[in-house]
């Protein structure tokens, strides 16, 4: 895991934007279920190219009169 976070981590580009990489090491729950409608209601745009795995999370915008 070392590896990968320090591969990441010393990546900059052309333009010298840095990245800055930690590992994780929290414990999250797993084999938790949500159903369809909680699903639905979570504003998922999937890319152009395997958006069965790549997508953006977009925030739900808040109709304001």
């Amino acid at each position: 895991m070392a590896t990968v976070v320090n591969l990441i981590a010393n990546t900059k580009t052309e333009t010298g934007l840095t990245i800055r990489c930690v590992e994780e090491r929290n414990v999250y729950p797993t084999k938790i279920k949500i159903t369809d409608k909680e699903l639905a209601q979570v504003n998922l745009k999937p890319d152009t190219f395997h958006g069965e795995w790549n997508y953006t999370i977009k925030a739900k915008t808040k109709n304001i009169k």
